[in-house]
């Protein structure tokens, strides 16, 4: 458990918090490519770290993440006109690009040099891998872009989406690399076709419908034997189960600094799966959910799935709502939960939104008690605090100087029980942390 004081260090994300300096040194998605589908389109509202702010494509196609308040007289610039490459008041049409200079201001005198003096914040912003990121911390340290494997690989070849969460980015997150509530969460307990299927949606159907050990064994082992290993940007986190035999099933997931972690069951020729979350304050957060598969496109159907709900995607309004969120109850069917699957609510990601968001807003660490499967999640609290204890003192983090270091992987394997986890990852990977960069020309 932490105490109360530590349980605020890690959940708190606001400018000027130690957490939320932190953050503020990585690029983080802000939104995606097609919420701003067009040239001088309509402006639009964001919310990052508990800042609200604006984001607008010019007549160029260049995205601006500007403040939303005029420095004139405070007008909302939403308000405005997005023309001629510039965000223009709609109160007395002082005129903004997308680096925050204002370029026109009609109000003063035509050989005045006022506007030169006018400046409206507007953070650096880069658009790649379907997401446009921004970047909070200081100017003097943009760093490069994670090199995540996800941006690396065609466009045809990854799926980007995102989804609202209820509750801390933190106990989200959390919830993602905790791997062993696969036992319980997400089983299934029918066997009767009619009922699975009432049960479970087409695309979580198709999935569970594939006779598959893999589900099987993590069903029918519920203590994994946990091993984690520290790297240059983030942790890996084995799990190993039991199979029929004496090998072990394991189950590997990625967290890379800060906020990304990447799913455990991938197989060499499947999907991959990550997720990104994003705070919009200390109680609510955005998760980007991406998939990418390095060897072939994605197929139509594929894509389909993932819209329909599927592995780490939710499936969502126009406004990237979950249809089953906290204010519907997940639409939890105790019939279901009674006869088909553990939970009653359909699907994997509405099955970890609900447990996550019943925590509350933000979880009381001090009431906690965490035992062996929960490994990783110590060490994560670990590797963040200490980041931001260090960056507190001075110490600048490395991760964001190591782009290249992105580029890894998590999945499964199926080895004998004397192989540790740094050589599960090198048969599996040809690296003992997953490293991939390589393929890339990223260097080692």
């Amino acid at each position: 458990m932490l105490s109360r004081a530590d349980n605020e260090f890690l959940t708190q994300s606001g400018k000027g918090t130690p957490m939320g300096e932190l953050l503020r040194r990585f690029w983080m998605p802000a939104l995606l490519s097609e919420e701003l589908p067009e040239r001088d389109g309509p402006p639009k509202k964001i919310k990052v770290l508990g800042e609200d702010l604006l984001a607008f494509r010019d007549s160029t196609g260049k995205i601006g993440i500007v403040e939303p308040h005029c420095p004139h007289r405070g007008a909302n610039l939403y308000y405005g006109r997005n023309e001629e490459c510039g965000l223009r008041c709609a109160y007395h049409g002082w005129k903004f690009d997308t680096d925050g200079k204002c370029v026109d201001l009609p109000t003063s005198p035509p050989e005045s040099s006022y506007k030169d003096t006018i400046r409206l914040l507007a953070y650096p912003v880069r658009e790649w891998a379907d997401i446009v990121w921004v970047y909070m911390g200081p100017r003097e340290n943009v760093p490069e872009l994670p090199q995540l494997e996800l941006g690396l690989v065609p466009a045809a070849s990854r799926y980007v989406t995102k989804k609202w969460q209820d509750c801390n980015w933190v106990q989200s997150l959390e919830g993602g690399i905790d791997t062993s509530h696969f036992s319980f969460l997400h089983k299934v307990l029918a066997t009767d076709g009619e009922q699975m299927r009432a049960a479970m949606s087409k695309a979580a159907l198709a999935d569970q419908s594939k006779p598959d050990d893999r589900i099987r064994w993590v069903q029918n082992d519920a203590r994994p034997r946990f091993q984690v290993l520290g790297h240059d940007v983030g942790l890996v986190i084995g799990g190993g189960r039991k199979t029929d035999g004496p090998d072990l099933y394991w189950r590997i997931a990625q967290v890379l600094l800060p906020n990304h972690a990447y799913t455990p069951a991938a197989f060499a020729g499947e999907i991959y799966y990550g997720q990104c979350w994003v705070p919009v304050d200390d109680g609510s957060c955005w998760i980007y959910s991406y998939c990418w598969q390095p060897e072939r496109p994605l197929t139509n159907a594929e894509r389909t799935k993932f819209a329909g709900g599927f592995n780490v995607h939710s499936e969502v309004d126009a406004g990237y709502m979950p249809l089953r969120n906290k204010r519907n109850d997940y639409l939890i069917d105790r019939a279901a939960q009674k006869h088909a699957t553990f939970t009653g609510i359909t699907g994997v990601s509405e099955q970890d939104a609900a447990i996550q968001d019943s925590q509350g807003p933000i979880q009381d660490r001090t009431r906690e008690h965490l035992g062996p499967t929960d490994i990783g999640v110590g060490e994560f609290r670990k590797l963040l605090m200490g980041s931001a204890r260090a960056l507190a003192r001075g110490e600048e983090p490395a991760a964001p100087r190591l782009a290249h270091r992105y580029a890894v992987r998590s999945g499964g394997w199926v080895a004998s029980p004397d192989k540790d986890l740094a050589t599960v990852m090198t048969e599996r990977f040809g690296h003992p942390r997953g490293y991939v960069g390589g393929q890339y020309g990223l260097g080692d």
